[in-house]
């Protein structure tokens, strides 16, 4: 299977992404998502099919739940707050 997606950044949440088929644009994204989402920045349109690489999920994925529900939410990575500590501490030691 291959889908064009459009590709939307939210405004109001670093590195939280809204991916759906190019031709379906927002119209199968919940209206309540959309507002927690923020007004969707369009930031690029890909082809997506099986095999492709994508940074942080499965191309496989994104195509599934694009089929099933009409999008694809990826939220923001986890930050690690111990990890954050250690590099603030780090970054200090070598000022």
């Amino acid at each position: 299977m291959r889908v064009i997606c459009d590709i939307y950044k939210s405004p109001r949440e670093d590195e939280m992404f809204l991916y759906v088929k190019k031709t379906d644009a927002l119209t199968r994204v919940p209206e309540a998502l959309l507002e927690k989402f923020g007004k969707p920045k369009h930031v690029m349109t890909l082809l997506l099919q099986p095999g492709k690489k994508l940074a942080r999920v499965e191309v496989e994925r994104v195509l599934e739940q694009v089929e099933l529900k009409g999008y694809y939410l990826q939220m923001p990575p986890v930050k690690d707050t111990e990890m954050q500590a250690i590099h603030l501490q780090n970054s200090k030691m070598n000022l």
